[in-house]
């Protein structure tokens, strides 16, 4: 593994049972949650998809679900957790509230609305979908959250798409630190001056379209590491996020390649096979600018 990683926890190889991948390692939360370092990313799924993905994923040994308002799949997200079997307590679950909420008592309707949803009495990680700073009310967001982490309503809190910028001014007007911060980030999109801020603060990175585009797939130093290690290429990019120790959740419909994903945790890359993903950077290219766009 990488030297200096941030706070990487359950470091033990994926477990299995009956032939089937239980669980992958998980990363220690600023607030004391823990969470998988990979899941199922559900956006964009229908209701009747998300739940029958979400059962697969449960199933073959997934813990960490994300979702959002703005998906609107909330309700397939539960109803696939109800066919799963799967206790609610062992499930880590993600959803994100849109701008409409971006005040202290609308971070707390959002929270009920989504729990509605979901068919849940609690989330695991409530996160600012975007931080609008044209509308100036993710402040006032982030005191809601605050504020369901301290009633235990929820057990994490973070933001999605947040700039340092952002999250400075957040940082600095409550004293309150997130959890974790979800960003585009793949080999196209290395992100490494929000990395570095994460790392400085505690703050654990999670990548959205962690796959996206999929011409990366089709990189040449992706297929050839993939070769040589046996792997498909999505495993390689995959592998590449753990490793780094970013939390990842890549969205698939398909068991087989839900299954796929989750066989990343028994071989290890290289730093130089690391360095050597790293150096497809496009240097912020196709990077959403949070600062215009968001919901």
């Amino acid at each position: 593994m990488v030297a200096g990683l941030p706070r990487c926890c359950g470091a033990e190889r994926v477990r299995r049972v009956d032939d089937m991948t239980v669980t992958a390692p998980t990363i220690g939360l600023l607030h004391g949650a823990h969470i998988p370092t990979l899941g199922l990313g559900t956006s964009p799924m229908n209701d009747t998809d998300t739940a029958a993905a979400v059962r697969s994923a449960l199933e073959i040994g997934y813990r960490l679900i994300d979702t959002a308002e703005n998906y609107h799949n909330e309700s397939g997200v539960g109803q696939g957790l109800r066919d799963s079997g799967v206790s609610r307590d062992e499930v880590f679950v993600t959803t994100k509230f849109n701008k409409a909420w971006h005040s202290i008592d609308g971070a707390r309707q959002a929270w009920r609305n989504s729990c509605e949803r979901l068919g849940v009495d609690s989330i695991d990680l409530l996160l600012i979908h975007w931080p609008n700073p044209g509308q100036d009310q993710y402040v006032e967001a982030w005191k809601g959250l605050a504020k369901l982490l301290e009633d235990g309503s929820v057990r994490a809190i973070g933001t999605s798409n947040f700039k340092p910028a952002h999250l400075n001014r957040i940082i600095d007007e409550t004293g309150v630190v997130p959890d974790l911060n979800q960003i585009n980030l793949n080999p196209y999109k290395t992100r490494a001056d929000a990395v570095a801020y994460h790392a400085e603060h505690r703050i654990v990175t999670e990548c959205w379209s962690p796959l996206s585009p999929r011409e990366i797939l089709a990189e040449s130093v992706i297929t050839g590491l993939a070769e040589r290690y046996q792997r498909t290429p999505a495993q390689i990019v995959l592998r590449w996020q753990t490793q780094l120790g970013y939390v990842t959740v890549p969205k698939s419909a398909s068991p087989q390649r839900i299954r796929e994903n989750t066989s990343i945790f028994d071989f290890d890359l290289t730093l130089d096979e690391l360095a050597s993903i790293s150096a497809l950077d496009q240097g912020g290219v196709g990077v959403p600018d949070s600062d215009v766009v968001g919901h």
